[in-house]
This record gives structure tokens, C-alpha cells and sequence, in this order.
């Protein structure tokens, strides 16, 4: 973009004006500014360097194949002169030596040598680019030679205040001091960036008493596009000696071989864009330095140098300062590090105590261990997601419903166990998530176990106040040149709220949300593995009691009927010779032998009632007690027992036979333990909870059941009154009838007061309330 026009005269191309630039970035933008040209311009590729050097591009011959417009001014050799030319001409051998030396240091493929032209020294800088062998001579500074041991103490003092310092800002106000102090700058401030592309907030500033303080201040993301962060994380440092610099273009403009401009990336001359040259201009800056601040060699922020004058920096002290960068990196990461480490501890400990409270019901656990969660990550709410249920574990429903929380899990993404998924802007999702602001904007997720099972720590937003130093929505605005990207000054602060935006997640936020991720699904592996193999020894078990079962059933029924036969068999052949106490004890044998079958029978039946398979069918429930009549029906006359029955249209899904044994045992049950007195009543009947199932009802108004024998009366062969009373049985009706609606995959309970009555309840799929409020009961 800042090369010279096509049709600019051979004798042009020496320096360009700054008018020229101007109307190149003008002629560039058009009438009226596109951000995106800025945004996407490669200044890496500008095809000029700034014209207090000169620069030469060597090919693997040692020949010049690019120079510099300026050679002439800088090195006393036209550039025609030099293209084409062997280098060796210009530096001599030694200098060549000197060159391949700097090249194959141990330091990189970048470094500073001394080399003499025509008999003057220039500090070099070498390095490769394009495959080529660059060298950019800067004129020697003054102070020659220069003297580690004199330079070394003043930074060794910068070096040990700066490690002194207790905090991140602490440590970048004395740095912004030391290096103002060291380079003479009249303002320099640090930079931190919210996140790699956002924008930046000054904090930290030294500035002269002539300039506006900028501390607090926040800049755009615009102010630095991506393709200048990317150079910023190459290269530590990045100096204009002045911006009304005549830049000198290179010669040829174009390489040969690839049709573009030089690459000058790790360029230290590298001519700078028109639209950063017109950016300091119009905040009265004439030189600038920037010191980058890595993090895991991320761009995390920047010292920015600015100067009223222009100002060149000897190669002695950009590496003083390129030093200070790195130090204070180094510094900065520390320092993150420890508080990092801090919260890491904290929340570990916080960990330590939720695993172990780990059990095979995770759901439960976590429920139960909300305020641990919350210690885990600091959050203003955490949600569960499991099984399709949705749980709020810590927070109020005052902050988010349960109807939001639906909401939200829309939009959250499916994750494997152990894996987490973070974001301080849900707006940014979906439209429809903007409405859960200001109460709920950023989420981290970890998944659980199924992809769809989460636990979700929220977060509200965060109420941020930032002065900007220009509209952030704004960038562009009118200037002297038209619509330009015409930024800050103090004159143009801008203030905002920042809305949508909670808390930004912390790498220590995820790193424990991780760990805990990992220790869950450790838990549910180990349950998973144990329950696998409860399962194998059950079935084994089950098996092999149903085995049981029936050969038992079969070996006893045989020797229980001889016994029967034989007592039967003795009192009609010798019945004349038998005193009555023998026939007494002979039908008593026969009653016995009876009464075992019988209990053989049940025993039989409840066991296959677990392994049978069910047909379920949409059934008429009154259609159900119509048909258990034909069978219950005659009890209930017998003992002068009225039936009310359900109301036509109530359909359940159940199997028809299975439901029919239901209702005769519970009917029967009704007429054997009906009250002495009259009327005696017995009503079928549902009713639906507030979790929206059926619960099924049998409700006499008999004797009852005391509470203290409500769950025996649901065990297997246990009778609640001496045999013989009551109509006799075996105390087995119930038990099936529970085993029957297990199969069904719901559940029963008893509602009895002694002398007012009992009502069996039961569901035939599966209901969260076991019970029911008194106006729900018939």
C-alpha cells in the first residue's frame, strides 16, 4: 500500500513524502473509510524501511539482489551500483565473516554485528527472510566502544526493582518508569489486552507533566489489528524514529521469485503504514517504541513508548529494552502464576473434600455438596444437567428459573465426560440467551457422563464502568483528511458500561473444573465396572434361584401329595378301627400337606412373576374391575361389601392378566378384612399427582393396619393375624401384587388407619411422590 506509484519517475523513488502517504492511505480507503483495509494490510510486505538505514538482501551467492532507495545517502554506494553486485565488495571478508558468523550463533537467526563501509562503522542488523540473508545498517551510535561492565549496573538496579514488585500492576508501574527513565520517552504506559484480540486498557503510565494522564483508559481492538499483533509476538520491540519520515522503498519493489515485497518481519527498519503514521499524528506523537509482554508466546499486553520528538535508540539500548520485555514477561507470568497457584490450592482443597464425598449417585452427591461447587470455581449459581433432569444446585431461582436454565441448555454444546466448555458472552450464542442478562451471562460446562449430562457454573454480569479514549463502536470519524481512522486524544474520552459480559473464565477456573471432571468420571468408571459385575453375580444368582425354585417345587410337591394320598389312604381303609384322635391327626397330616402345596404354589408364582415378560395394553380401568369381579365378585357378596367403581374413560397401559391378579387380591383383601359393622364399602378409583402420573387406588373402610405393620404387610407369606381368621391365606396377595407393580416399573404404598380403613395405592410407571396430599386421596 505505501509503495510508490507505478508511474512515479526513476529519480522518485528515493524518500516518500508524508503527504504522499496520506494521500496513498486516502486514495486506498476511498471517499469514505473501509476499516477492513486496515485490518487486513500486510505491513510486512510495505516494500520500504525507514530512511535513517539502509538495507541490502543477499542471495546464498552473497550477491545483492535488493537495496535499500538510500544507499547512496546511508552507505555512500547507489543501490543501481549494488544489485547485482557481490557483497564482499562492500564489507570486505571480514565483514562477510562476520555476517555468516551472526547468522550461525547459538541466539537465533537474528542478531547485531559491527561492520565498516568506506570507513565508517555501522551497527548491523542480520537475519533471514525469503531466502534471502538480510543486513540493515543503522549509522554507530556515539560512546564507542561500548562497555558491558558500565552499562550492566544501571540495568542490574532496573532489574532487581522490577522483581521486587508484589502485583502485576505494581510490577508495570516501575517498569513503565525504568524504561521511560532509560529511553527518554515522554509518556509510556502498559497495555494489558482483554484476551488475544481484544482491546487494551492502560495500566500502568509515566508520563511528563506537559501530557494528559491515560491511566485508566481503554483503547479499541482496532487500534491494533491482528496482523501487527502477530509481528508484536515475533519480534519483543518495534521503534519509529520519527513519523514524518521519507521512507525509502527497496529496489526491485517486487522479488523475482514470488511476485511480492520482502517480507521484512523480523524487520528493525521496517517502514511503518499510513494508517498507524496518521494514528500517532493525530495524538501529536513523533516517535514511538513497543516493548512486547508474552505469555506462553501469546501477546498478554505492551509497553508503548511515546515521544513529542523524534528520537532514534542506539542498538544498545533496544536491547536494554528487548532485555526489560523479557524480564518483565518472565515477571508478569510469575507473578500470574503464583495467584493462579493460590487460587488453584484453594480450590483443590475444595476438591479434595467434594470427591470424596463422591458416590455412586452423582447427582446426589453434587446436590448435596453445593457449597463446595461453589468454593470449586467462584460462580453466582451451578446447574446440573443429568438424566435429562435439571437441578439448581446453589443460587435462587430469583436469579434464574428453571424455564431459563431450559433455555440455556439449548445452546450449551454436548460434551464428553471430563470435558469443559467456557464463554463470558452468552449473548453471543444466541439471540434468545441475550435476554438472560444481566442474571446469567457466562457459563463454564464440564461434562459428566453422557454427552448431554452437564455441570454448569454461572455467572452474572460484570458491572464495568470503562473510559475509553474513543467511541469503541466508532472508530472511524471525520478528521482533516476526510472519514478517517482519526483516534483519542484527551479530548475525546468516551465512557461506557460493558453489558453482556460476566467475569472472564481463568485458565485455574477450567484447570479445576478439569480435575474435578476427571475425578468424576474415575468414580462413575469404578461404579460402572462394580455395578457390571453385581449384575453378572445377580443374574448368576437369579438363575440359579429360579432354578432353585422350580426343582424344589417339583421335588417337594411329589412326597407332599404321597403324603396327603397316604393319610388319606389309611383313613378310608382302616377308619372303622381308628380312634378318633388318630383321625383328628390324620386330617391334620392332610391339611398340612394342603396348606404346603399351596404356600409351594405362591412361593412358584412370585418368583416367575419377576422373570415373565409383560404385554402391555392401553386398558379402561373400569373395564379391569368389571372383569376381576367374575372372580372377587362373590367374596364381596359374601361378606355384604359394596363396590364402587372407577369412573368409565380412566386408561392405564398395563399387561391385562397381570392387572386383573392386582385387582382380585385387592378386592378379596377388601371383603376378608372388611369391619364387623355396616355399611361396608370398597372404591376403585385414580387420581393424578402434580408430577402429572396416574396413581391407582383400592380404598375400603375396613379394619386397618397399624403403622407399625404397614411395610411387614408387604412381605412374602406374612400375615398381619392368626391363621384361620379373616377368611385364612397365606399373607402372600400383597407381596405379588408389589412384585406386579414393580414389573410395571412403578411403585406401591399403603395408606391405613386402624378402624377408619386402607387404601392401596400404586403407578404403573415410574412417580417421583410417594404419597399424596389429603385433597388428592378419595
Amino acid at each position: 500500500m505505501n509503495r510508490p506509484p507505478e508511474d512515479s519517475a526513476p529519480g522518485d523513488n528515493t524518500t516518500w513524502l508524508p503527504e504522499e502517504r496520506v494521500r496513498l492511505a486516502e486514495a486506498a480507503a476511498g471517499p469514505s473509510f473501509d476499516l477492513s483495509i486496515c485490518l487486513n494490510e500486510p505491513i510486512h510486505q510495505l516494500g520500504g524501511i525507514q530512511s535513517y538505514g539502509a538495507l541490502l538482501a543477499l542471495d546464498d551467492t552473497g550477491v545483492v539482489t535488493v537495496a535499500s532507495a538510500n544507499c547512496a545517502a546511508v552507505l555512500g554506494v547507489s543501490p543501481e551500483e549494488l544489485v547485482g553486485s557481490p557483497i564482499v565488495a562492500v564489507i570486505g571478508a571480514d565483514g562477510m565473516a562476520a555476517v555468516e558468523s551472526t547468522l550461525a550463533a547459538p541466539t537465533g537467526d537474528r542478531g547485531v554485528t559491527l561492520l565498516s563501509v568506506e570507513g565508517t562503522e555501522f551497527d548491523v542488523t542480520v537475519y533471514r527472510s525469503d531466502d534471502y540473508r538480510v543486513l540493515e545498517f543503522e549509522p554507530a551510535s556515539t560512546g564507542r566502544p561500548f562497555t558491558f561492565s558500565r552499562f550492566y549496573p544501571s540495568l542490574r538496579a532496573t532489574l532487581t526493582r522490577l522483581q521486587s514488585g508484589h502485583g502485576v500492576l505494581d510490577v508495570c508501574a516501575t517498569a513503565v518508569a525504568e524504561i521511560r527513565a532509560l529511553t527518554g520517552y515522554d509518556r509510556v504506559v502498559a497495555y494489558r489486552f482483554e484476551g488475544r484480540d481484544g482491546p487494551g486498557e492502560v495500566i500502568a503510565e509515566s508520563v511528563s507533566d506537559q501530557l494528559d494522564p491515560w491511566l485508566g483508559l481503554w483503547f479499541p481492538a482496532t487500534d491494533i489489528p491482528p496482523q501487527a499483533r502477530t509481528l508484536y509476538e515475533r519480534n519483543w520491540i518495534r521503534v519509529i524514529g520519527d513519523v514524518d519520515d521519507a521512507t525509502a522503498a527497496l529496489i526491485p519493489p517486487l522479488l523475482a521469485h514470488t511476485g511480492r515485497p520482502l517480507d521484512l518481519s523480523d524487520s528493525t527498519l521496517r517502514t511503518v503504514s499510513g494508517f498507524h503514521l496518521e494514528y500517532l499524528r493525530n495524538i501529536d506523537v513523533a516517535s514511538s517504541m513497543s516493548v512486547s509482554l508474552l505469555r506462553e508466546g501469546q501477546l498478554w499486553g505492551l509497553i508503548a513508548c511515546h515521544g513529542l520528538t523524534p528520537r532514534r535508540l542506539s542498538p544498545e539500548i533496544r536491547a536494554a529494552c528487548e532485555l526489560f520485555g523479557v524480564m518483565l514477561s518472565l515477571q508478569l507470568a510469575a507473578l500470574q502464576d503464583a495467584e493462579s497457584a493460590q487460587a488453584r490450592q484453594r480450590a483443590r482443597q475444595a476438591l479434595s473434600r467434594l470427591v470424596t464425598a463422591l458416590d455412586a449417585d452423582i447427582t446426589a452427591s453434587v446436590t448435596g455438596n453445593g457449597q463446595l461447587l461453589g468454593e470449586l470455581v467462584d460462580a453466582d449459581a451451578v446447574a446440573l444437567y443429568i438424566d435429562g433432569e435439571t437441578t439448581l444446585v446453589t443460587g435462587s431461582h430469583e436469579l434464574v428459573t428453571d424455564e431459563e436454565l431450559a433455555v440455556l441448555r439449548r445452546h450449551l454444546p454436548s460434551l464428553d465426560a471430563g470435558r469443559v466448555w467456557s464463554s463470558d458472552f452468552l449473548g453471543e450464542l444466541a439471540p434468545e440467551l441475550e435476554a438472560l442478562a444481566p442474571a446469567v451471562c457466562g457459563a463454564l460446562a464440564l461434562g459428566v457422563s453422557g454427552s448431554e449430562d452437564l455441570i454448569v457454573w454461572l455467572r452474572s454480569e460484570r458491572h464495568t464502568a470503562r473510559t475509553w479514549a474513543t467511541d469503541p463502536a466508532a472508530p472511524v470519524r471525520l478528521g482533516p483528511h476526510g472519514e478517517r481512522l482519526t483516534p483519542r486524544g484527551s479530548s475525546a474520552v468516551y465512557r461506557a458500561i460493558v453489558r453482556g459480559h460476566s467475569l472472564p473464565w481463568t485458565t485455574a477456573d477450567v484447570a479445576v473444573a478439569e480435575e474435578f471432571g476427571h475425578a468424576v468420571t474415575e468414580v462413575m468408571a469404578r461404579q460402572s465396572a462394580r455395578l457390571a459385575a453385581l449384575n453378572t453375580e445377580l443374574s448368576r444368582v437369579n438363575n440359579d434361584l429360579h432354578t432353585f425354585a422350580h426343582v424344589a417345587a417339583h421335588e417337594l410337591k411329589e412326597p407332599l401329595r404321597g403324603i396327603a394320598n397316604s393319610a388319606t389312604f389309611i383313613t378310608e381303609d382302616v377308619a372303622d378301627t381308628l380312634d378318633p384322635v388318630t383321625v383328628r391327626r390324620l386330617d391334620t397330616i392332610r391339611g398340612l400337606a394342603k396348606r404346603m402345596d399351596e404356600l409351594i404354589n405362591s412361593l412358584l408364582h412370585f418368583a416367575q412373576l419377576g422373570r415373565a415378560e409383560l404385554h402391555r395394553e392401553e386398558i379402561d380401568l373400569r373395564q379391569a374391575t368389571d372383569r376381576a369381579l367374575e372372580i372377587a365378585g362373590a367374596r364381596l357378596d359374601e361378606q355384604r361389601v359394596t363396590l364402587t367403581l372407577p369412573e368409565p374413560g380412566i386408561i392405564l397401559s398395563a399387561d391385562p392378566d397381570r392387572l386383573q391378579e392386582v385387582l382380585i387380591n385387592l378386592l378379596v383383601n377388601a371383603a376378608k378384612y372388611a369391619r364387623e359393622e355396616e355399611p361396608r364399602e370398597v372404591a376403585v378409583g385414580a387420581v393424578t399427582q402434580s408430577s402429572g402420573v396416574h396413581a391407582f387406588f383400592v380404598a375400603d373402610n375396613g379394619i386397618g393396619i397399624p403403622g407399625t405393620d404397614l411395610q411387614d404387610a408387604l412381605r412374602l407369606f406374612r400375615r398381619l393375624h392368626p391363621r384361620g381368621t379373616h377368611g385364612g391365606g397365606h399373607g402372600a396377595g400383597l407381596a405379588i401384587v408389589d412384585r406386579i407393580v414393580n414389573r410395571h416399573g412403578g411403585r406401591l404404598w399403603l395408606d391405613s388407619t386402624p378402624g377408619v380403613g386402607t387404601t392401596v395405592w400404586f403407578t404403573l410407571t415410574a412417580a417421583p411422590d410417594q404419597g399424596l396430599s389429603h385433597q388428592d386421596r378419595p
